[in-house]
């Protein structure tokens, strides 16, 4: 344990400066096991295990420890600050399906038909037509079958609150008596909870296998370079690399062999599938023209903002390889063709643009100390071993001040609470997540200010996640609590507020398009979710 200031030995102040402390640096935890998760998300050989099992329980790790040291210490302690635990879990269950989840229909929010269609061929008018009545119930975001999906495996996940809440409802008495009754129902909680979350994560892995995380993936590739933390080669290497050994496997001679239409075939099908629904979007933005090709100033726009290296003399290289009909323009199928390192065996030169190709071995041989920060400015493969460095050593970084500083917050929580004389779930269900969760917030209303498809399935996707998260993983350590160290769950209020938001948001995504108005609804679910909780207690429901 991090030896730390008492909070009960400083004044209003003091305690205030310690929460503010504990709060940034498990912040800041957060956002370094979530942009390392992001990094490695950009190595294919190992962004599958990743997205689908690593991501996940990571992203769960600062809610999960926090609950965990709510339960440690001497046992009468220990039940005391649980409530600790059971607001930072009711906090961040609740609060990622209402307030990032509003945030991201206000973000990615487009015009919608008359049928409600949302009409994401089209420029949004939002604001230009119809005021305020347009504003909330003529715009919104597509409910993808994905997002239907992922909240009926979320819904499916809170089955243990159930089974806890069994003993909890009928059993009455000394708090020790409560705890023995509770113990065997516990243990089956905590065996559910195990099911579940390897249930989830099998699921998890099925998609990444179906090529189905891609989303995810796009998303994060061009969040990090829009960021300018990787280059559009970096972040494509080891992709690149994948295409070519399959095709050299794949093919008797080793050799290339397109189609007449430039069109690929194959096994790096997928591989070039993925690649297209990245730079196409983005083609499409440097083709002012609309002609399905790049002139010289594109070409050079494109891969500045891509923060390749590119010289005028490379750019010349290029077109006179490749502008065969001497339009001075390069059509699309040729850019992916090249993306691909498929250069023409007849040229001597080396890769022509670094934007388009992997460079050659003899020009990544250079130790990884030299490495300078800027890793965008490096080769394709030294970038490659520089996100995995990088990565590994924010995930390590990031879990280590997790659990260094989880127990000194909850400490915090608790002696807030004693001194405001209220209950600590109300605490630590309103600054608990503040802490855990600000990082995901902020990232996944990114993601929906892209106004696709495809990116709001994303952030969607992913707050379902993190609640499948907290009702497997995270409720499995207040099981293991309950059933090891003979604690009492007495939190019926609770456990229903955490149920019934999780369900109102199962029903609510069962529809093809929700409106602005709709993430207005969401968002009052937060503070109602308090004010449940206050009634259901007021009723002697705990």
């Amino acid at each position: 344990m991090l030896p730390s200031i008492e909070p009960s030995e400083v004044g209003a102040t003091g305690l205030l400066w310690l929460f503010l402390s504990y709060g940034y640096i498990l912040y800041k935890a957060s956002n370094m096991i979530a942009e390392g998760s992001d990094l490695l998300l950009l190595v294919p050989s190992v962004a599958g295990i990743v997205g689908s099992i690593i991501l996940p329980i990571l992203g769960a790790v600062p809610d999960g420890a926090i609950m965990l040291f709510s339960g440690l210490g001497d046992k009468e302690q220990a039940q005391e600050t649980l409530s600790v635990g059971v607001g930072a879990l009711a906090g961040s269950t609740i609060m990622l399906l209402t307030i990032p989840f509003s945030l991201s229909l206000f973000a990615g929010r487009v015009d919608l038909d008359d049928k409600k269609v949302p009409l994401y061929t089209k420029k949004p008018k939002l604001y230009q037509q119809g005021g305020i009545n347009h504003l909330l119930f003529r715009t919104g975001v597509a409910i993808s079958q994905e997002v239907k999906f992922g909240a009926l495996i979320m819904v499916c996940t809170t089955i243990p609150y159930f089974l806890i809440q069994v003993p909890a409802s009928f059993l009455h008495g000394p708090l020790e008596e409560v705890a023995a009754g509770e113990k065997a129902w516990a243990l089956a909680g905590f065996i559910v909870c195990l099911v579940g979350f390897v249930s989830y994560l099998f699921i998890q892995v099925r998609i990444a296998n179906k090529g189905e995380d891609r989303l995810k993936r796009l998303a994060v590739m061009k969040k990090l370079i829009n960021a300018g933390k990787v280059s559009m080669s970096g972040a494509m290497a080891d992709a690149v690399k994948c295409a070519q050994m399959m095709k050299k496997t794949a093919t008797t001679d080793g050799g290339y062999h397109p189609l007449a239409d430039g069109s690929d075939k194959g096994p790096s099908a997928t591989v070039r599938s993925f690649m297209d629904d990245f730079l196409r979007e983005a083609f499409n933005f440097y083709d002012m023209t609309k002609n399905n090709s790049l002139d010289r100033n594109e070409v050079r726009v494109f891969c500045r903002d891509f923060h390749e290296d590119i010289s005028g003399k490379e750019i010349d290289n290029l077109f006179d390889l490749y502008d065969g009909d001497g339009d001075s323009s390069i059509c699309y199928n040729i850019i992916v063709t090249n993306i691909e390192g498929k250069a023409p065996e007849t040229s001597k030169s080396k890769p022509i643009v670094r934007s388009f190709l992997l460079t050659d071995d003899e020009d990544t041989e250079e130790e990884e100390e030299d490495l300078p920060e800027d890793i965008s400015k490096l080769s394709p493969e030294q970038q490659q071993r520089a996100i995995i460095k990088q990565a590994l050593t924010m995930l390590t970084l990031g879990t280590a001040l997790v659990l260094l500083f989880s127990d000194p917050m909850v400490d915090v929580l608790q002696e807030m609470a004693t001194r405001i004389n209220i209950s600590p779930f109300y605490v630590s269900f309103v600054l608990a997540p503040l802490a855990a969760n600000a990082s995901e917030v902020i990232a996944l209303r990114y993601y929906a200010t892209k106004k696709t498809r495809k990116t709001i399935t994303v952030s969607l996707t992913a707050l379902e996640g993190a609640a499948c998260m907290n009702n497997t993983f995270c409720l499995s350590i207040f099981m293991g609590l309950i059933y090891v160290r003979g604690l009492a769950w007495q939190y019926t209020a609770e456990t229903i507020a955490i149920v019934v938001v999780q369900l109102i948001m199962g029903i609510a995504v069962q529809r093809k398009s929700m409106t602005a108005f709709d993430g207005i609804l969401v968002l009052s679910l937060f503070p109602l979710s308090l004010v449940l909780v206050g009634v259901l207690e007021a009723f002697g429901f705990d």
